[in-house]
């Protein structure tokens, strides 16, 4: 990009979520493409405030400038009370933050033990977030009352369907054969969840 007209846009919503297994680096952080760098970000994810629809971007003064009137008539301005709240997480202890971040990192560890237990799921742990997305590939093509299973989507309304778990397919990132999770649920949600999958993952047939 430094040696282009491009931007990069660096979507940085779950920069407080992260193990530590990896470090995280801010794309902006590095100076020779600092100038062409928007970084976007918000409290719903690393603050847990998903209800409060506040976010914000870091981009140069003129893309700043832009966007600011683009969304001054889009969607007006954030109402005074989410402006209050938002600024009272960002001043509050962190270790709030990372209280939370530790429960999420116990829900994953369980939450990989549970699936990788069920045939036909594959999944490494994730470093960051609160999704899991295992591979399922050697669950396609197998039936339920006749009906074969071709697609991750197809593997995903059968578990609403039969186990009443809802799942996102992976085709809807461009990357089939593989359905995701969110572990942002209570932990006794989450095992009853895993059960009903495993129930379900049960009654296929080849």
């Amino acid at each position: 990009a430094k040696h282009s007209n491009l931007y990069i846009i660096s979507d940085e919503i779950y920069e407080l979520l992260n193990y530590g297994e990896i470090d995280h680096v801010i794309i902006a952080s590095f100076p020779e493409v600092y100038n062409q760098t928007i970084t976007v970000n918000g409290l719903s994810k690393g603050f847990a405030m998903t209800g409060w629809r506040v976010g914000y971007i870091g981009a140069p003064d003129w893309i700043a400038k832009a966007c600011t009137k683009f969304q001054s008539n889009f969607t007006s301005g954030t109402n005074s009370v989410a402006q209050r709240a938002c600024k009272a997480a960002v001043e509050a202890d962190p270790a709030s933050v990372q209280y939370m971040v530790n429960t999420f990192a116990s829900r994953r560890e369980k939450m990989v033990s549970w699936i990788n237990e069920i045939p036909g799921f594959e999944l490494d742990t994730p470093p960051g977030a609160f999704y899991i997305f295992p591979r399922v590939a050697d669950l396609l093509g197998k039936k339920f009352n006749g009906k074969v299973l071709n697609t991750s989507l197809d593997l995903s309304i059968y578990l609403l369907e039969e186990g009443l778990v809802s799942t996102v397919p992976g085709d809807a990132f461009g990357l089939p054969g593989y359905i995701r999770f969110s572990y942002a649920a209570a932990e006794a949600d989450l095992q009853e969840a895993v059960r009903r999958v495993k129930a379900a993952v049960a009654q296929l047939e080849d």
